[in-house]
């Protein structure tokens, strides 16, 4: 029997070796492990290159990564390679014995330990080094394409005469080199010093001798190497500047020289130059003197004069110098940026205007004909009425508006009218059912553009639509209306395959398409299916039944992500509008192309100087790369998307900018020229409002052309706040057909309001010409209020309207109930020397869900109107159609008419109103809208002829104060409940 005691002579049991089968599973896993890693960095890069090819943009992509690969592999081999080669120097250079001690004992034990390893251990470190130097310089590839391509600017700096491109393009690249070269020769010494103190070149505690006459060479080498990059480094930040920004005055990115720069910087960085040219001298010197005396006296004395010469002389220049005198001593630098300002952002041909800001005709009523040829004011505000559309036009719960809408211009019977334009988007929230299938293969698209006359409402306050229903009907004629690509569609969908699409519902049912268009990636190869399942973490693309031939992936579907996408080099506008070109619906995207090097020209951040209160509430609204610092700006491109297929074309705007004229010549072929852009799509470009909202912040400081009145900031503006909401952000600019006093006809424009720092008076109005295609296209015009006299500015215009008992009163009543009262924009027309304000009112009342406009709110010279209709209002303040209402005294007479409670006609008229609003909130609750337009119209009437009736008590009672029309219940009568 065999041995069961587990005694020498039987079986040895292995323990902890796994079977063949095991091994074999686990090596199987290991490589799957790898083939999975592997495939998931193949499916980004593939699916970023099939994207790029469906759209024709593959240059793109291909100039891109060659570029990257290209910085990639020669910065990381010149790395490696210096690193490499002084480990391999220093460890030549070791001494063939090494000292009697207890330090080199202790490492003779580590130069034993790693001499097995010693070619894989350098291998491995300049490996490392090599790989993060290749990553740091393939995300210069912008830095490394402008230099490479750079387009003279034909301008001149004022201070070492070198082109602009110098700054704009090839010193960005020369401090590139600079600072690589600085990081080899420092890794280089430390890496060759660790070298030599491992192998004896080098000792701390060891008799003799602390390095070798070898390792001192080695060394020294090395570290003139870097104090010569340093005088390089020198010589470079005299150019440096130029473009240099501080604190200053007026400005916190004042950018440029100014005294102490040019006396005491830029002849001390000259004498550090040569300073650190002699220094690395003496440590060259080593090679052959073998002593670092010389050259740690050099280090030395360059240490110190950067301290006393670059740093407490500019000091001592600024204390003494500057400051008791500064006006005179940086007038002449403070012109230069001025001038260079002025012409970065394209604001060097303001046209800065004297305006009274009072109306000098003494007969106001024959001003009321001059204001509709003067402008053709906009009471759809499109930030305000987008509920209103959504309700009215929405048809289903899987369209949506935006939550701003666009204004536009739009031919009339012959005439261009302002029009508020947006498109019914596709709603994933509102889909009956949400499921895979649903979301990404059925419902797929929106339809249709919804469009209203931006200077009219009908009689119940809503939007007079002309493009409107489902399908879109109206005065845009026959258009592709399919939205695939929208501001709203943010995920992606498959098309064109076995499944269908639901297009819309009318009332024979649901309408169902298939995509015909060639956008998107063709999903029939097995091998893009897989790609996308794994960049979409969404296998079911892999394997669904849903996905056959002709099916197709629509992805990267927002106007500015695909813009963005295929111009990499170009900052985009944060409001894209759509516009219906030449059968198509077209989304127009403004971009930009911009630089931070311009010479003496301050720096601007984007985020910060095109917020206003509209991004406040409203990320879409803001500008691509809010962190951008900038002082150089040009809408250089045109972009259009189509909203059916996505196909994205770029066109050259502004034909002069050399920044775009350089892009171009690193990306050939990618944008088309100016001549290409169709006479329907110039009807519809327009000047970009990111641009203005810049420039506008520029022009707060930079209207004045003289140093004096710059230093002195007795001149600087700002952009008030926006008065008609509490976010506490700039007021927006506003698109308004106008014309401004020089100008002989309306013009589609781009205006702002500004006030003094500090204070809510007017001190300018500011319009642009925003109509492409006309000789004034880009043309900035200030009006300049007087300073010695006060015109009120938007908060104040707002407050006024406010405090008005009259006009107070009515708010409050349609403030009644659970009725909220929405402020649309307050717009500003220059008028006959004097100003023009008009705001639309609008109201949210009981179960309306959706603002209607209800009352217009118009001032001009001290007097106020709010009523009804736009042309009512007008009316009351230019006395036009009956007595003028005379302002009260700032501290006299505020005398009202008397009491008319005891007024049997304004009592009969009062219980009318209350019944009109009864009756109201009752169909407000049934939903009857038509029972809801009567009663309104009911109200309106009732509360007019209580207001007929005062007018008349307040004659013939005598009150000595004039009519004061009160919109509403009169003092000291009973109050109806307020309506909505």
């Amino acid at each position: 029997m065999p041995d069961r005691g587990g005694g020498p002579s039987g079986p040895r049991i292995r323990v902890g070796r796994p079977s063949r089968r095991v091994r074999t599973l686990l090596m199987t896993l290991g490589v799957l492990a790898v083939l999975g890693m592997a495939f998931t960095m193949f499916a980004g890069f593939w699916t970023d290159w099939l994207w790029y090819r469906s759209v024709n943009y593959s240059s793109v992509f291909t100039t891109t990564l060659w570029t990257k690969i290209g910085l990639f592999f020669v910065f990381g081999l010149l790395m490696a390679l210096a690193v490499g080669f002084n480990i391999w120097l220093a460890h030549r250079l070791r001494p063939p014995l090494s000292a009697m001690s207890m330090e080199q004992q202790n490492l003779d034990r580590y130069r034993m330990g790693i001499a097995p390893y010693k070619k894989w251990l350098l291998f491995g470190i300049t490996a490392l080094v090599g790989l993060i130097a290749g990553a740091s310089a393939s995300g210069q590839w912008r830095t490394w394409l402008m230099w490479v391509n750079g387009v003279p600017f034909g301008q001149k700096d004022p201070q070492f005469k070198l082109d602009v491109s110098f700054y704009a393009f090839d010193l960005p690249w020369y401090r590139f080199l600079l600072g690589f070269g600085f990081a080899a020769a420092i890794l280089s010494v430390i890496a060759a010093a660790l070298t030599h103190y491992l192998y004896g070149g080098l000792r701390v505690t060891s008799p003799g001798a602390r390095a070798t006459a070898a390792a001192t060479g080695h060394l020294s080498v090395l570290i003139g190497i870097f104090v010569a990059l340093k005088a390089v480094a020198y010589w470079l930040d005299r150019y440096g500047l130029a473009v240099k920004s501080s604190d200053f005055r007026a400005t916190d990115n004042w950018t440029g020289l100014r005294y102490v720069d040019a006396n005491a910087y830029l002849p001390a960085k000259t004498i550090l130059f040569c300073i650190a040219v002699i220094c690395a001298l003496l440590f060259f010197a080593t090679i052959w003197r073998r002593t670092w005396q010389l050259p740690v006296i050099g280090f030395g004395l360059m240490v110190l004069s950067a301290i006393l010469i670059g740093g407490l002389y500019p000091a001592i220049v600024q204390k003494f110098q500057v400051q008791p005198n500064e006006q005179a001593k940086e007038a002449p630098y403070v012109e230069k940026n001025l001038e260079a300002t002025r012409k970065a952002y394209g604001i060097d041909g303001t046209k800065v205007t004297d305006y009274s800001g009072t109306s000098k005709t003494e007969d106001k009523t024959t001003l009321r004909d001059d204001v509709p040829s003067t402008a053709s004011i906009r009471i759809m505000d499109p930030n305000i009425v987008s509920p209103t559309f959504q309700q009215l036009q929405q048809i289903r719960n899987y369209y949506a508006f935006p939550t701003n809408l666009d204004v536009d211009r739009y031919a009339k019977d012959g005439k261009d009218q302002d029009t508020v334009i947006g498109l019914r988007e596709l709603n994933l929230a509102g889909i009956p059912k949400k499921n895979w299938i649903n979301n990404h293969f059925r419902y797929t698209h929106g339809y249709g553009v919804v469009a209203a006359e931006g200077t009219s409402a009908d009689a119940q306050g809503r939007p007079n639509f002309t493009e409107s229903d489902l399908p879109s009907e109206g005065d845009l004629g026959t258009y592709e209306q399919r939205v695939y690509y929208g501001e709203k569609t943010t995920t992606y969908s498959i098309v064109g395959g076995p499944q269908k699409e639901i297009d819309y519902s009318d009332d024979n049912g649901e309408k169902t398409t298939s995509y015909k268009g060639d956008s998107g990636v063709n999903l029939s190869n097995p091998v893009n299916r897989a790609a996308y399942a794994v960049a979409f973490g969404e296998p079911q693309i892999l394997y669904s039944g849903a996905i056959g031939e002709g099916s197709r992936i629509l992805y990267n579907r927002t106007p500015k992500e695909r813009v963005e996408a295929v111009a990499p080099w170009l900052t985009i506008d944060g409001d894209a509008y759509p516009a219906v070109v030449d059968g198509r619906i077209q989304w127009i995207v403004d971009a930009y192309t911009t630089t931070n090097g311009y010479p003496y020209s301050s720096r601007t951040t984007l985020g910060d100087t095109t917020a206003d209160s509209l991004t406040a509430t409203n990320d879409n609204r803001a500008v691509v790369a809010q962190q951008n610092q900038v002082n150089y700006i040009r809408n250089s491109v045109k972009a259009t998307v189509d909203a059916y297929t996505g196909k994205v074309k770029l066109y050259q705007w502004d034909t002069k900018d050399p920044v775009l004229k350089t892009w171009m010549k690193a990306f050939p072929d990618t944008v088309e020229p100016k001549g290409d852009i169709s006479k329907d799509l110039m009807d519809h470009l327009r000047y970009p409002q990111d641009l203005f909202k810049v420039q506008r912040e520029l022009l707060t400081r930079y209207h004045v052309k003289d140093a004096t009145t710059f230093l002195s900031g007795s001149e600087v503006w700002q952009v008030p706040d926006d008065p008609t909401n509490r976010s506490g952000s700039a007021v927006p600019p506003y698109y308004l057909s106008m014309k401004m006093p020089d100008q002989k006809a309306q013009a589609f424009s781009l205006t702002t309001t500004l006030t003094p720092n500090g204070r809510d008076n007017l001190s300018a109005f500011m319009a642009v010409d925003a109509e492409a295609g006309t000789s004034d296209y880009g043309k900035i015009r200030i009006l300049k209020l007087p300073t010695n006299t006060t015109v009120n500015g938007p908060k104040q215009v707002q407050s006024q309207f406010n405090s008005q008992e009259d006009i107070a009163e009515s708010i409050r009543l349609l403030r009644g109930g659970d009725s909220e009262v929405e402020y649309g924009n307050l717009l500003t027309v220059p008028l006959d020397g004097g100003l023009l304000y008009v705001e639309p009112v609008y109201v949210r009342g009981g179960g309306l869900k959706y603002p209607l406009l209800r009352k217009v709110l118009v001032t001009y010279g001290g007097q106020t109107a709010f009523e009804n209709t736009l042309d009512e209002a007008l009316n009351k303040v230019f006395g036009a159609d009956g007595p003028t209402t005379e302002p009260p005294d700032e501290g006299g007479d505020t005398t009202q008419p008397p009491p008319t409670s005891d007024n049997p006609t304004v009592q009969q008229a009062l219980q009318d109103a209350q019944k009109a609003f009864d009756e109201g909130q009752e169909a407000l609750k049934k939903n009857d809208w038509e029972a809801y337009g009567k009663a309104q119209k009911d109200l309106e009437d009732a509360l007019q002829r209580a207001e007929d009736a005062q007018s008349e008590a307040s004659r013939t009672g005598g009150s000595g104060g004039g009519e004061s029309k009160p919109s509403g219940k009169p003092s000291g009568s009973p109050s109806p409940k307020p309506s909505s």
